[in-house]
């Protein structure tokens, strides 16, 4: 019996999900508000761990393309002083495959294939309990009736209601995002601070992380505690992002007394984006609804420390697998893959929350010994 199955968000866990069903031969329905894959910025570089990401993408055949399109060398990882000391300067070892690095946009192209994605095909609500099923709704024309629908619509996930009332909250943690372009011809300088892969520099409740992507590109984040505040504040509210001039003098103020080439990383921005950063409860589970279940951040929104991408593909990879080793009945899939995920999210959640009170925090010299601990040796 082949189930009706609609995965709801076409991102990496989304369709990590769908492309390991569309290889063992079971359609997907793929539902994405976005009107197309290039609507809008595609994000920063990820780097995929072997027995997440990469385990994700074996299931999904994948694996060699993804090395092929990867980039090795983008695991290395500086860290600096304010003053612009360098502390520790870590470089991948030859042929250290342990997780390299891939833009978001290729990731996405990759997973993409030959997936027929409904582009523009916003949800508003999903609707257990119908005669003929789970029932999908959209903003315009009548509902659609599935099986299963999976949500893997991120932070503010429409489907997520469905099975539980938690909703995200501020970790106390803005992120304002710019970047750089053709970085190695118009700004020499930064491209050799940067490296191959990322430089971060840590100060009391403040960081400033540049991370090299494909092609020359470099996104740079600045890191700092603040309450969430009104559009009056160029930094924190809502309006940041319109007028790059004020963020920019706003972000430089903030890290004043910052080493010149440091802070050389904000001057050089070009578009700001204000991104506060929010986290679903550590230990978020729900009571099992049939023909509904979440993954990736719709599940366990973290802070993102390298794990949330990660996640979501293995999520979807495990889920995808066990329905189509076809149970009869499909929830009994969905209830042990919910009982996995959940153990694993709730440790991973644990990590980064503790991760970023080091990282952003009143000491700078946790957020060393935090990379102390991760860095091979």
């Amino acid at each position: 019996m082949r189930h009706r199955i609609a995965v709801v968000g076409a991102g990496p866990g989304g369709l990590t999900l769908a492309r390991v069903l569309h290889r063992h031969g079971h359609p997907v329905t793929v539902l994405e508000r976005d009107p197309g894959p290039d609507a809008r910025p595609p994000g920063g570089t990820l780097d995929l761990r072997e027995g997440q990401g990469q385990r994700a993408l074996d299931a999904a055949g994948l694996l060699a393309e993804f090395r092929a399109l990867s980039r090795p060398e983008g695991q290395a990882m500086r860290i600096l002083d304010p003053d612009g000391t360098v502390l520790r300067d870590w470089l991948p070892r030859p042929g250290d495959l342990a997780n390299p690095e891939i833009d978001r946009g290729r990731l996405r192209d990759l997973l993409l294939g030959p997936l027929d994605v409904r582009w523009g095909r916003a949800v508003t609500h999903v609707e257990p309990g119908a005669r003929d099923g789970v029932l999908v709704h959209f903003p315009d024309g009548g509902p659609e009736a599935f099986d299963l629908v999976v949500g893997a619509d991120g932070a503010w996930s429409r489907v997520r209601p469905t099975v539980s009332s938690a909703t995200p909250h501020y970790t106390g943690v803005t992120t304002v995002e710019t970047s750089l372009d053709d970085v190695d011809d118009r700004h020499p300088g930064l491209a050799q601070l940067i490296g191959d892969g990322s430089v971060a520099v840590y100060g009391v409740n403040r960081g400033i992380v540049a991370q090299r992507n494909s092609d020359g590109h470099v996104k740079v984040y600045a890191q700092f505690r603040a309450p969430l505040d009104t559009e009056a504040d160029p930094v924190t509210g809502t309006g940041a992002g319109i007028d790059a001039d004020a963020v920019r003098s706003a972000l430089l103020t903030l890290f004043d007394g910052w080493a010149s080439p440091v802070l050389d990383l904000l001057r050089h921005g070009t578009a700001f984006t204000s991104r506060p950063l929010y986290a679903l409860p550590e230990s978020h589970t729900w009571t099992h609804v049939p023909g509904v279940t979440l993954l990736g951040d719709a599940a366990h929104l973290m802070p993102p420390l390298g794990a949330g991408a990660n996640l979501a593909m293995l999520d979807g990879a495990e889920l995808a697998e066990s329905l189509a080793a076809g149970p009869a009945d499909i929830d009994e899939a969905v209830r042990a893959f919910e009982t996995r995920m959940w153990e694993r999210a709730g440790r991973w959640a644990r990590i980064t929350t503790t991760g970023l009170e080091r990282l952003v925090g009143p000491d700078p010299a946790e957020a060393l010994a935090l990379f102390e601990e991760v860095q091979p040796s």
